[in-house]
């Protein structure tokens, strides 16, 4: 595509770059770090402070805490996140406001540029989206940027900026056609983002053993969950402390995401530097919001869960929020996921399900699922073509103390909340710009 004039809408820019590369995911730092030093992004700060965030789950609801807990605390803000629900937009946000199409598209053209001079290098979709929103954040650097890994940890593309405080929140399988099945070296992987003499957050306490033994090798300064910061308490009135620095913060609301992710953007907002106030820390965590995590809109509760680890936190959270009616679950997956570890955590709080079928190489069927769980005994009410196909017919079925969980992938929940954003009843409006097929 040397030479070949720029799209002039976002949505252009987006259909050329899923086609520009010849596969979805192409792991390591060596393409783009060479147009990274091209652009000059090696050579500057993105922001006063970084603050990178891998692991299996629970990135981007730390990252959402991150961001706002650093907004009440009267900071400006830049932060980066991977995939989207609804709009690209989504996956930049400068003070806290998604990035407009201006912004996006000049830095996929100074991408471009900088691919094309010299010999040419070729990027996939996700490192032109991470160089596009480097190149923005470095344009006017915040006071602190959050930056969250995509895939992996030490081959990711965001994995090119040193950050000065790296956290990893948990380990456990997923991308197992990327990362593997082994837990010790999936944990070696995310723990490649740490950087020798600068602090290392790990907010989980069954993380595998390898991630310490990087962050030893590395001098990096450890803050483990439970040993160096933690939390007391359930839901509303829960307590945060932290020994660097010694701080107790007691009476925080509940975020309605989980409690470990909130300590851990605590404890690593600290180690950047931060002077946490009582009062700001309750603000933000009163207000955050993340949609497409424990989202309920009415009836209808929304989460990108895809893994079994997730898919065990969702149960959990479902039983302790009975409902005097049944419990439905929209379920639609990709076909690298594991689906039988997803339906065996949530079976025991699941009253009937619907399966739907998913677009893109990748994807798979409704009846593929549906065989799945009717071997497990499962109560298969309907297969459908498409999430929002799912959606409409169990909405013509739903009792008003029924519920829905709609879960399996970022491309379940993002079609499924442009369905319901037509619908009156959830007082919702979501933009009608889709998915890609990049969402992981």
């Amino acid at each position: 595509m040397r030479n070949a004039a720029l799209p002039i809408t976002l949505d252009a820019w987006l259909a050329r770059l899923e086609a520009a590369h010849p596969v979805g995911i192409d792991l390591g730092l060596e393409r783009v770090a060479e147009v990274a030093r091209r652009m000059g992004l090696l050579d500057v700060h993105i922001a006063g402070r970084v603050v990178t965030v891998a692991g299996t789950n629970g990135k981007g609801s730390t990252v959402a805490m991150l961001e706002a807990l650093a907004r009440a605390h009267g900071l400006t803000t830049a932060t980066y996140t991977s995939p989207h629900l609804v709009r690209y937009n989504e996956r930049l946000r400068l003070n806290g406001e998604e990035a407009d199409d201006v912004t996006l598209m000049s830095g996929f053209a100074a991408v471009e540029r900088a691919r094309q001079d010299g010999e040419a290098v070729s990027l996939t979709y996700f490192e032109v989206a991470t160089l596009g929103a480097l190149w923005a954040m470095a344009r006017r650097p915040a006071d602190i940027a959050f930056l969250e890994v995509g895939l992996g940890g030490r081959l990711d593309a965001v994995n090119i900026i040193d950050p000065d405080v790296a956290v990893v929140t948990t380990v456990a399988q997923d991308h197992a056609a990327f990362l593997g099945t082994d837990l010790e070296q999936i944990g070696r992987e995310k723990a490649g983002i740490l950087r020798s003499d600068r602090p290392a957050v790990l907010g989980s306490i069954s993380l595998p053993a390898s991630v310490r033994e990087v962050a030893g090798a590395l001098g990096a300064e450890v803050h483990a969950l439970g040993e160096a910061f933690g939390r007391e308490g359930e839901n509303e009135g829960w307590r945060f402390w932290g020994h660097i620095p010694d701080i107790a913060i007691a009476d925080l609301p509940d975020p309605g995401l989980p409690l470990d992710n909130a300590a851990t953007a605590l404890q690593a907002l600290a180690l950047a530097g931060v002077n946490l106030e009582a009062a700001a820390c309750r603000r933000a965590l009163a207000s955050v919001q993340l949609p497409g995590r424990m989202q309920w809109l009415g009836q209808w509760c929304l989460d990108v869960g895809h893994n079994p680890h997730a898919a065990g936190y969702l149960a959990g959270r479902l039983a302790s929020r009975p409902c005097a009616g049944r419990t439905f679950a929209l379920l639609a997956m990709l076909g690298d996921k594991d689906a039988e570890g997803v339906i065996a955590a949530l079976t025991p709080v699941v009253d009937g399900w619907v399966t739907a079928s998913l677009a893109g190489g990748r994807a798979r069927s409704a009846d593929d699922l549906a065989a799945r769980l009717a071997g497990r005994g499962a109560d298969v009410l309907h297969r459908a073509a498409t999430p929002s196909a799912g959606a409409a017919w169990l909405a013509e079925r739903l009792a008003p103390e029924d519920r829905v969980l709609v879960c399996g992938s970022f491309l379940t929940v993002g079609e499924v909340l442009e369905w319901l954003a037509h619908d009156p009843t959830t007082g919702q409006t979501v933009d009608d710009t889709s998915v890609s097929e990049e969402a992981r």
